[in-house]
């Protein structure tokens, strides 16, 4: 059941982060694609803006599919990772801790998701499993 349940918290997160990666490179699903993410990232000081806004969509939807699949799982955690701390520095931090006060409470819950199940490892549904 570990392994069931593994596969599931995988394909729910990886499925989600490759959906956020794509509105930033592509804008799929309402989001800006790079140029929308570009300017974003430019009134919040991230700069290069252009640079920066195709890293985050690349590790979101990269990370997302990795993570999804179990393949190469901490790098995949990395990298989902990663973009949650850059969001939580740029964005949410400030705000506090709870959600409803624009805080950083689910970008942490995403961070614990991903470094936990690439500790535990991806379970047995996964592609890791299959060749390492």
């Amino acid at each position: 059941m570990a392994g069931l349940g593994l596969l599931i918290i995988r394909l729910l997160t990886g499925i989600s982060f490759m959906g956020h990666g794509a509105q930033k490179m592509f804008g799929w699903f309402g989001g800006g694609g790079v140029k929308g993410t570009s300017q974003f990232f430019e009134s919040i000081g991230v700069k290069p803006p252009r640079a920066m806004a195709v890293m985050a969509g690349l590790s979101e939807l990269v990370g997302g599919l990795l993570f999804a699949l179990g393949l190469l799982t901490p790098l995949a955690a990395l990298l989902i990772a990663a973009a949650m701390v850059v969001a939580i520095a740029k964005v949410s931090g400030q705000n506090g801790y709870w959600i409803t006060e624009n805080g950083y409470e689910y970008n942490l819950m995403i961070i614990v998701t991903v470094i936990g199940v690439a500790l535990i490892g991806p379970g047995t549904y996964s592609i890791d499993a299959l060749i390492f």
